[in-house]
């Protein structure tokens, strides 16, 4: 039987998610978020076993069904001698070489550095665990690296959250192009202290997720933890479009489409051809097409009574790998638990 490997970060570490099935509503329906329409709330909080209170998820459970994970203790395998990673900011699958892609902060402590050595910015596994490349450090890579994609020509993507640039590098890391200045952010002053100005054709504001559509290699950027905005460029990295504006209160609790809470954390491609699109603190998954037409609203209401969600649970978000895509996976931040939803329905 083949492994599938579910792989998300969260808080910058591997931890141990708790599995549950929830169906994604029917667009058309009360939850989907159309403008004007009224998010589910979240169910009523009953206390754990032990440690802080454990909110219910909003979403009808769909009587068990679906994968099920267990977390892997042997995964990775030992790095090389005194190697130590900081946060791991993402993880990106390359499928066509069962390999997978690990940034890595290089935040290391001082205690750490006295005694062992900073692992380079970008990890690449085997999906046995194995460490088969390494490259990049503080120098080259994003500031505090964030996002990966690994696209159809076998070229890996990366963002930052603590930098205005986005970059496409070869597999073995020789840098083929980067949109933005490092160092410069898309800001009132040009620093990260600044007011967003959510506009850039060639700057951005600490983005976070980025995908490339293999139809014709544009480039979908969540622009991000500064801007509240997707924006798209061309496979030779030119502005084509963006969409996304800063929500006020009410339209966050009231699910208006292309309004973002907060942080724009991830963006994946559907093969249904839809964009779907991590509103953090707005605790949903907010899907579009390619144009930028708000479709629906995927309500993930097991965070706060009220909206926005000042932690937020959306934070990445991955399909299963059967051409329908029957499971959407959501890496819940604020509950630390992945979401198994039927995305068939």
């Amino acid at each position: 039987m083949k492994k599938i490997l579910v792989l998300f970060v969260i808080a910058g570490s591997f931890v141990l998610l708790h599995a549950q099935t929830l169906v994604a509503p029917k667009p058309g329906s009360q939850t989907t978020g159309a403008r004007g329409s009224v998010p589910p709330k979240p169910a009523a909080q009953t206390p754990a076993k032990s440690g802080p209170v454990a909110p219910k998820p909003s979403a009808q459970a769909s009587g068990g069904g679906g994968p099920r994970f267990a977390i892997d203790p042997y995964w990775p395998k030992p790095l090389p001698e005194g190697w130590v990673i900081g946060r791991t900011g993402s993880i990106c699958p390359d499928t066509a070489h069962d390999l997978l892609v690990v940034t890595n902060r290089r935040d290391i402590t001082e205690e750490e550095a006295e005694t062992s050595k900073q692992a380079p910015s970008i990890l690449i596994f085997d999906t046995a665990g194995k460490l088969v490349d390494s490259w990049g450090d503080a120098t080259t890579v994003p500031g505090t690296i964030h996002g990966c994609f690994v696209d159809h020509e076998n070229n890996i993507w990366v963002t930052g959250n603590g930098d205005g640039i986005i970059q496409k590098w070869t597999h073995n890391g020789k840098l083929l192009m980067q949109i933005g200045k490092r160092g410069v952010f898309e800001t009132s002053d040009g620093t990260g202290r600044g007011k967003s100005l959510n506009s850039s054709h060639t700057q951005f504001f600490n983005p976070a997720g980025i995908i490339v559509d293999p139809a014709n290699g544009d480039v979908y950027v969540a622009d991000g933890y500064g801007n509240r905005r997707v924006a798209v460029f061309d496979k030779d990295g030119k502005f084509l479009r963006q969409w996304g504006h800063q929500a006020t209160k009410e339209e966050t609790e009231s699910g208006v489409g292309g309004a973002f809470a907060q942080i724009v954390h991830c963006i994946t491609l559907g093969n249904d051809g839809l964009l779907y699109v991590c509103d953090r603190q707005g605790d949903r998954v907010q899907v579009f097409d390619k144009m930028g037409t708000f479709k629906r609203s995927i309500w993930v209401r097991t965070g706060t009574p009220t909206l926005p969600d000042p932690r937020g649970t959306v934070w990445w978000i991955a399909f299963s790998h059967d051409p329908e895509q029957r499971y959407m996976y959501v890496m819940n931040g604020r509950n630390e638990e992945l979401h198994v939803i039927n995305h068939a329905r």
